[in-house]
């Protein structure tokens, strides 16, 4: 695995510890045990795989090489690099500015570029349009393009669906940065369609055999759909791709669930309906939530999950923990308020709220985990914030080292 040049204050000292013992002891990946610190008055439980991931460190190194090697020059990102606060900010605080907000909506209008600025393409992608108005405008799109390469994989896959012939079904949300890329190079060469859950796919299943009708699904789907969709015509033939961060085992179902429907109306012939293809989630997306699911049954008092308010992966992590815990969506060390307040995220209201939190447990256990987004130093400091709630805790250089002289 190839290793990045990323800032120094994105990393962490005791958490780095912990991936490093793991890497050393598990190269393979096979074992998804967490890590348990027992810090006498409380512990904590950290996944397997969690934090920055391939696609992350590569857009901050390339980002980061943008600036270092333009002094003077005036320097773009189309919208938010990565989905965390942090980082972001650094990058504004460093001159860096943005041409678009995460909805699309435009900051900086495109007449304003010249062609000797940089523009930086985010880790989502942008769409097939913006990088002709751009190179339009003269400006070079190459050299500091930090597409994911998990995302530019389902690309891929969706242009090999379109040629073959299918419609391709892009299970993610519509307004995410990643979605609207995939689904503009999506339309390029096939009709295409975002559905974002179990429940929508089901809706459109229910129109295959029958069941719904043409108003209803152009007032569900409004600005899910290409231009021209026959909805008669173009569901008859299906591929299913996926935004990287959504839950694996959703995307599972709903290209199940289309399998399932082509098999009701075409019997032993639906694989010329029905394209089944492979999940495109990335591996750091399936690692991060296998390690997570591998938390459910450890008997945790609580789980906290770090990462920006905007980040559909810690989302799916939350989600994941949810179902088990008392979960909390946190955006760092300055969310933990006290032993009885804690701040947090309810991310289908969208809205930031005050809770109470701590278990009144004599030694509380707590999930502490992040997203793919989220720098290793958030989590370190996330971690001493708990600590300084417990004035009786182990130190915590004792705590790491009595972990890593573990055989795991």
């Amino acid at each position: 695995m190839k290793s990045f040049e990323i800032p120094s204050k994105y990393r962490s000292g005791y958490i780095g510890r912990i991936k490093s013992h793991f890497k050393i002891s598990d190269p393979r990946k096979q074992n998804l045990s967490p890590a348990i610190l027992n810090f006498g008055s409380f512990s904590l439980i950290l996944p397997r795989h969690f934090g920055f991931c391939y696609g992350v460190e590569n857009a901050i190194e390339i980002a980061y090489r943008a600036i270092d090697q333009n002094p003077g020059k005036r320097i773009f990102l189309i919208s938010q690099m990565i989905h965390n606060p942090l980082v972001n900010q650094d990058l504004l605080d460093l001159g860096v500015r943005f041409l678009m907000d995460t909805d699309g909506s435009q900051i900086i209008g495109w007449s304003e570029l010249k062609p000797d600025d940089i523009v930086v393409t985010p880790a989502f992608g942008t769409t097939v349009e913006i990088e002709a108005i751009l190179r339009a405008t003269g400006v070079n799109i190459e050299e500091y393009n930090t597409t994911c390469p998990f995302v530019e994989k389902v690309w891929k896959r969706s242009n090999e669906i379109g040629t073959n012939g299918y419609t391709v079904l892009i299970h993610g949300k519509a307004k995410h940065e990643e979605t609207r890329a995939t689904f503009s190079h999506a339309t390029k060469g096939s009709p295409s369609i975002v559905v974002r859950n179990m429940a929508e796919a089901q809706w459109l299943g229910e129109m295959l055999i029958g069941q719904r009708s043409l108003e209803e699904f152009y007032s569900l789907f409004e600005g899910k759909y290409s231009e021209g969709f026959d909805p008669k015509r173009d569901l008859e033939r299906l591929g299913v791709v996926n935004q990287t961060t959504m839950l694996a085992t959703e995307t599972q179902e709903i290209a199940d669930y289309f399998k399932s429907v082509m098999c009701q109306l075409h019997g032993e012939n639906y694989k010329a309906y029905f394209a089944d293809t492979r999940d495109t989630l990335c591996y750091a997306t399936n690692d991060n939530q296998d390690a997570t699911k591998a938390l459910l049954s450890c008997g945790a008092d609580m789980a906290l999950v770090i990462g920006g308010y905007n980040s559909s992966n810690t989302a799916q992590i939350h989600t994941i923990l949810q179902s088990v815990f008392p979960s909390f969506f946190i955006s760092g060390a300055e969310s933990v308020l006290s032993k009885d307040s804690l701040r947090h995220y309810l991310y289908d209201q969208q809205k930031e709220v005050e809770t109470e939190w701590m278990t009144k447990s004599a030694h509380p256990i707590i999930i502490l985990t992040s997203g793919a987004s989220c720098p290793d130093k958030v989590v370190d400091e996330v971690m001493m914030k708990i600590k300084s709630l417990f004035p009786n805790s182990v130190e915590t250089d004792v705590v790491f080292d009595d972990f890593i002289k573990q055989k795991i």
